[in-house]
């Protein structure tokens, strides 16, 4: 499968451990991207591990090696339309889920997820469950 996809923390942590499924679908992808809002998740887990200092390295190298998304004011606007939307339906998500949602609609990426559930919340957002 090809594309152009928007990878969620547990994607990127499915990376960090080597999984097949993962890595095969990297390998035929068109584009991939980071959002910064998974980076600060990553750096977090980091924080909370027994061991920091290699976590950290590790996220610093996948990190100068990435082509990261950073949030803008029309990221802003997009997360203003998820969130919105998703309080009309009464189906609220993690707020750094709406984030992630709000960059791959800002850029027309396609989400690679393992959280199914709160992504496909998002109303138009490309979703693939890896």
């Amino acid at each position: 499968m090809s594309g152009r996809y928007l990878l969620d923390t547990n994607v990127i942590i499915a990376l960090f451990a080597r999984e097949q499924t993962v890595l095969d679908r990297l390998a035929t992808a068109e584009a991939v991207f980071v959002p910064v809002v998974a980076l600060g998740e990553l750096y977090y887990g980091a924080r909370k591990s027994g061991r920091v200092e290699q976590n950290l390295e590790r996220i610093d190298e996948f990190a100068a090696a990435a082509t990261l998304l950073d949030c803008t004011q029309a990221t802003a606007q997009h997360y203003g339309e998820i969130k919105n939307g998703l309080l009309a339906k009464g189906r609220p998500i993690p707020e750094n889920d709406i984030w992630i949602g709000a960059v791959g609609m800002q850029h027309s990426l396609t989400v690679a997820t393992r959280d199914h559930d709160h992504f496909s919340q998002i109303s138009g957002l490309g979703l693939e469950v890896w």
